[in-house]
């Protein structure tokens, strides 16, 4: 084979090679037959543990923040790393505020909310929401050496000095029902709400079981007071207990694609992942 022959072999070659690298790119970015991978963008605080937290490094298997340098993980994380995986998707958190997850939400900033968010009567008229993905029995904090550390029962919470984070049912709804309660300003935060408590601002915190499990893990000087399985408990309702994914109101495609996720887990594997995120949480940070 001469010089000639083996050089025009070479220059097909080349043609060749750059021809599919340009068809290639060209189906990606013009939206020929090759497909991208699609991308579910997720809100959350990121500062609610152990539905959800930041920290420095991946550990664990957490997720990058968009736009930032901290990593996001807990309860809400894995969950979103699960959907994500059976849709086929990459995932990317976003970091938002707790009062600001509905308006990202709604302008589109965001795909789902996965944060905790009790699937309440009031949020529906604005975003739509999956079935439960935990189900959380609401319960008080106090400190083990305050007057209410031995309550039994609502009614022996009677004029204690309590909060509870903003925008909850925690807040809104099971507070007022401490009789003679003195209310402080609601906290921004879980974190926040259990410094208060740590520091005694407060007498007691009204919360949900996996924060409280989370807070003991970090607080050992704190108190769970379970009322459950007595009649003396806080009335609320299964919204208020049921936690759901919210998504734009009207998204069915993505509201359907979740639910067919969520209907392999079990009560008891949501508990099972529960309890490996309190393991881990970092809220002694």
């Amino acid at each position: 084979m001469n010089r000639k022959v083996i050089l025009g072999i070479i220059v097909v070659i080349i043609a060749i090679v750059v021809a599919v690298a340009i068809f290639g790119r060209t189906n990606v970015e013009t939206g020929g037959d090759t497909e991208e991978r699609g991308v579910l963008r997720v809100g959350m605080e990121c500062a609610y543990a152990p539905y959800n937290w930041s920290q420095p490094d991946n550990s664990n298997g957490a997720v990058l923040i968009k736009d930032s340098n901290n990593y996001a993980y807990g309860y809400d994380v894995m969950m979103a790393k699960n959907i994500a995986d059976a849709l086929d998707m990459d995932l990317e958190i976003y970091q938002i505020d707790w009062d600001s997850l509905p308006l990202a939400l709604a302008s589109n900033t965001i795909d789902c909310v996965i944060a905790g968010q009790s699937i309440t009567a009031e949020r529906l008229e604005t975003v739509d929401f999956t079935t439960p993905y935990y189900y959380a029995s609401i319960v008080a904090l106090t400190n083990s050496d305050s007057d209410y550390a031995n309550a039994t029962g609502l009614s022996d919470l009677e004029g204690a000095t309590c909060t509870s984070q903003i925008s909850t049912c925690w807040y809104d709804t099971c507070l007022p029902q401490i009789k003679n309660a003195n209310i402080l300003p609601a906290m921004d935060t879980a974190p926040n709400m259990l410094v208060a408590l740590n520091s005694k601002t407060v007498d007691l915190v009204v919360t949900d079981m996996p924060t409280a499990m989370a807070a003991l893990e970090v607080y050992p000087n704190m108190k769970l007071l379970d009322f459950t399985d007595t009649e003396d408990n806080f009335e609320v309702s299964e919204e208020e207990i049921n936690i759901g994914i919210s998504v734009r109101k009207g998204n069915n495609e993505l509201l359907n694609n979740i639910n067919d996720v969520l209907k392999n887990y079990s009560t008891e594997t949501f508990e099972n992942m529960m309890n490996d995120a309190i393991k881990v949480q970092p809220l002694s940070e």
